[in-house]
């Protein structure tokens, strides 16, 4: 049969091989319900100007909720010829109801159709990996209160730097993650903007109402160019970016996870539910699903690429290259969720080795900024300070101890401002204790953090404190 989007111009029928060639309905399948809510709102909005009648607008709408049954089903055919999930939903309506199927079709072409399924598949996405993100926001806070005694050391260089609790790392995460829910917010609104309507190209002669299909989709406006929004594509690439940031934060997350689950660290345990074995070495537990997090991260920086490129050259306005968007799209969406399901149970088991850390959280001079900084506040300029106490861990160092156990009359012979009092803030614990700054790893602000938290997590990101 032949494809409702080849006219009587044609002379001859499709070659097989393009058929092959140029079909989608393998990938943009997965839109069919947006695409059937798109067109029930589109034939009510012809029916409402006097396009199409009631009795036109009834049959177009139990039809498609018909078809759409055999889709939600499996039960509806796929037929290669049909090219993609919008030319199998027109011809099915009219296979069953003939030309009142043919009037759907009245003042669309499939350029903003496309587009606002793409649109609606997007909006829709973009909530269920907010949901996404909650969740493992909830399972960083979740592990606060029960973590809030650990002291780790925190890194730069992946050498030892300073002292942190290790609620402030969770906390860490928990602001990546926030930071990753606002730009799916804001990146929403400009996807949540209404084509249909545009047409092909140039817009419609036809007295159509898109304001109301707008409202009645559940977009914000409507977009405001014919030919910008029959090529733009900028809201795919912008939830491409999206979701390669949360990709990124995710591989750092897993990387980090990775190094902390190792003999060498041993600073964690990963539920062994989300590892594997080895094939020959019976004594492994490999922490694949992190090392696969990392890995499949690439795929969705990769799809960002391979959209910018597929855009860079195009004129005004469609061009079919534009078809090739959405299987990296939908990678990106399925990679990152499938990612981010993982994620959550993944911190929420996990077991810190508090001995472990505590036995070695001494070594690497944690408390040696502290130093300085006490130095500082006894008058010592900066730079001197900061040489000063380099020397004395220097011979910390040669002596093989922790700064807090070095005499007071070795520190003193560097700096004469040292006195018993140093004391106070030597050594992890008090280091940890002597820090003040709003946003620092100070027992009072990781405490303030968490209450705020507390509060926050779930929340609308614009509608907050």
């Amino acid at each position: 049969m032949k494809s409702p989007s080849r006219s009587g111009v044609f002379q001859a029928g499709t070659d097989q091989r393009l058929e092959a060639f140029a079909e989608s309905i393998s990938f943009d399948r997965r839109m069919y319900q947006q695409d059937i809510r798109g067109s029930i709102a589109h034939a009510r909005m012809l029916q409402s100007v006097g396009l199409i009648t009631s009795d036109d607008f009834q049959q177009i709408q139990d039809t498609l909720v018909e078809i759409q049954a055999e889709l939600d089903s499996g039960d509806f055919p796929i037929r290669m010829e049909l090219e993609d999930i919008h030319m199998h939903i027109e011809q099915a309506l009219i296979d069953r109801i003939g030309d009142v199927g043919r009037k759907l079709h009245t003042a669309r072409s499939r350029n903003d159709q496309v587009s606002t399924d793409v649109r609606m598949w997007i909006r829709e996405s973009l909530d269920a990996i907010d949901g996404m993100l909650i969740d493992l926001q909830k399972a960083f806070l979740s592990r606060c209160e029960a973590d809030l005694d650990v002291i780790l050391p925190a890194y730069t260089h992946l050498q030892r730097a300073q002292p942190v609790l290790a609620p402030h790392y969770w906390l860490a995460y928990i602001e990546k993650f926030q930071r990753d829910r606002e730009r799916i917010a804001d990146c929403r609104h400009r996807v949540n903007q209404c084509p249909l309507g545009v047409a092909a190209v140039a817009g419609t002669t036809l007295p159509i109402d898109r304001e109301q299909t707008a409202h009645s989709l559940g977009f914000e406006g409507i977009t405001a160019n014919s030919l910008d929004t029959s090529s733009d594509r900028d809201f795919i690439l912008e939830t491409a970016f999206v979701l390669s940031v949360i990709a990124s934060h995710l591989s750092g997350w897993a990387e980090e996870w990775i190094l902390w689950s190792t003999v060498e660290f041993n600073f964690i345990k990963i539920p062994q539910a989300f590892c594997t074995g080895s094939s020959i070495m019976p004594q492994k537990v490999n922490p694949d699903t992190l090392e696969l997090t990392r890995g499949k991260s690439a795929r969705v920086m990769g799809n960002l690429q391979t959209l910018m490129l597929l855009i860079k050259n195009l004129p005004l306005a469609y061009n079919r290259d534009l078809q090739e968007d959405k299987p990296p799209l939908f990678d990106s969406f399925d990679t990152v969720a499938a990612m981010l399901g993982l994620a959550a149970p993944i911190v929420a088991g996990s077991v810190l080795q508090r001995d472990v850390i505590a036995s070695r959280l001494e070594e690497g001079y944690l408390d040696a900024t502290t130093l300085m900084e006490w130095l500082i506040a006894k008058g010592v300029p900066q730079r001197k300070a900061h040489h000063v106490v380099g020397a004395i861990v220097g011979e910390a160092m040669e002596r093989k101890v922790p700064l807090s156990e070095l005499p007071i009359e070795t520190m003193a012979a560097h700096a004469p401002e040292i006195d018993a009092s140093i004391l106070d803030v030597l050594g992890t614990r008090n280091a940890v204790a002597a820090f003040v700054s709003y946003g620092s790893t100070a027992p009072h602000q990781v405490r303030r953090q968490i209450d705020r938290w507390n509060g926050r997590v779930g929340l609308p990101v614009y509608d907050e404190e």
